[in-house]
């Protein structure tokens, strides 16, 4: 699955847009024979492999990168730029989206997809991760240092809890104006269908690390009862929304850093009508790679599974070889906006100093738009006069530095030599002068806000 295969498909689905996606026909529910995926290499020995995702807007040539565009729009960056640089598709927040616009807002458009003028494959997350940090108030960091911690009244320091857990669902004051709210099994799938994305996530309870191994078990089965109702009200809705393509209903595992609960919960997830899986909550850094393990050891291999918030170069390496297909997180656009630079050779600000007559490219290796077109000062100078204009072309070099790190590594496990690849990558990205060591613990939660 080469980055011109992919970036192919892109091109292809781009000039399709706006036809008529995939399994919709008038006045009658979604065709489900429009989304599947096909496995094509895997890596000896291990979970990993390449594929194909295949969804009623375009397919996904697989493992990818999805870049996260929050509030339907990538910032400071043009969907038109966003192909341009080989991104297959992209993820909206559908909490964010249900605060604003709404999701009869989108559904009236026509979809995610149409709202924002994007013509290739959509996700939306469910939500759960934005109600677990209104109730925790940790925001982006749920993967932490967790020893000697341990509360099932997990909250941050200076943080009011904002939601709070029940059987039925989560109750919620709104960020924007305090109103009460309220989420459920139901209410999640019934948002996101109007936001017509072509995969979503089932609603589930996403802990922190810091919470009990007994408040852990009951949310695991919490989040199965949550994912039956969820594949219920999924398979009514798709009956009643006539005309539209069929979604894609992912189920997420849950577990925390426990092998059994992950076990467990894989299996109990795995026994539902899923079109796909998500490997979500907070997980060690230390645990990554085996906790992606523990869980595709239950899971189908004819489905794809996407692993919910991760960045760091070496945790994607972990979950691909321990079977990730498809990854997302905020961190590319966000850390690009605070002048965060990820080259082959590291991460470094752009800020620097020293940077003020470097008339380099940002990475002399890198076809990205920016790196052919402007120079390391030229975003120094953008950035300390704070220009609109940084933001846009880090986040563009950002973006495609993860698009094709991921697009190289489908190449590596095609070709066969991807634990070469992997080593020599991650020797080259932690090994330089510019480095930035992995952090101690990852962040994976369901994509917040970028």
């Amino acid at each position: 699955m080469t980055d011109a295969i992919a970036g192919a498909a892109i091109a292809a689905t781009a000039a399709t847009w706006p036809a008529t996606p995939l399994g919709a026909h008038p006045d009658k529910p979604g065709d489900r024979a429009a989304f599947g995926f096909t496995i094509g290499t895997r890596i000896p020995g291990r979970h990993g492999r390449t594929g194909v995702i295949h969804t009623p807007h375009g397919d996904i040539a697989t493992p990818a990168f999805v870049p996260v565009a929050t509030q339907a729009t990538m910032k400071g960056v043009l969907p038109e730029q966003m192909r341009d640089l080989g991104a297959q598709c992209l993820l909206a927040n559908a909490f964010h989206l249900f605060e604003r616009p709404g999701e009869d807002v989108l559904d009236e458009a026509g979809g995610l997809g149409r709202f924002m003028n994007w013509g290739g494959p959509t996700y939306t997350d469910s939500g759960g991760f934005q109600v677990l940090s209104l109730g925790a108030g940790f925001k982006k960091t749920l993967a932490m240092d967790v020893q000697g911690m341990k509360s099932d009244d997990v909250i941050a320091k200076g943080k009011e809890r904002l939601a709070f857990v029940d059987e039925d669902g989560v109750t919620f004051k709104s960020p924007l104006n305090g109103a009460k709210k309220r989420f459920s099994a139901e209410i999640s799938m019934g948002i996101q269908h109007k936001i017509g994305a072509d995969i979503m996530f089932a609603f589930d309870e996403l802990t922190t690390l810091m919470n009990t191994r007994q408040y852990q078990e009951k949310s695991v089965e919490r989040t199965f009862r949550w994912a039956k109702r969820c594949v219920a009200e999924h398979e009514r809705l798709t009956q009643t929304r006539l005309g539209k393509p069929y979604q894609a209903l992912f189920g997420v595992v849950q577990g925390a850093n426990y092998e059994d609960l992950r076990h467990l919960a894989a299996r109990e997830i795995a026994s539902l009508d899923f079109d796909g899986f998500g490997i979500g909550g907070a997980i060690e850094k230390r645990i990554l790679g085996d906790t992606c393990r523990w869980i595709c050891d239950e899971l189908p291999e004819n489905k794809p599974r996407h692993v919910l918030g991760i960045a760091a170069i070496d945790d994607i390496f972990a979950a691909v070889e321990n079977g990730g297909d498809t990854f997302d997180c905020v961190a590319p656009a966000r850390e690009a906006r605070n002048g965060a630079i990820y080259t082959r050779t590291g991460r470094w600000n752009i800020k620097r100093a020293a940077l003020k007559h470097d008339f380099r490219p940002l990475d002399p290796t890198c076809d990205c738009y920016t790196c052919t077109h402007y120079t390391r000062a030229y975003l120094n100078h953008l950035v300390h006069t704070r220009e609109m204009t940084a933001s846009t072309l880090a986040t563009i070099h950002n973006e495609r530095f993860f698009v094709k790190l991921l697009g190289d590594i489908r190449d590596a496990i095609d070709g066969g030599y991807f634990p070469e690849f992997r080593d020599e990558t991650l020797a080259r990205f932690y090994g330089g002068s510019d480095r930035v060591a992995p952090g101690t613990h990852a962040n994976s939660g369901a994509a917040d806000s970028q």
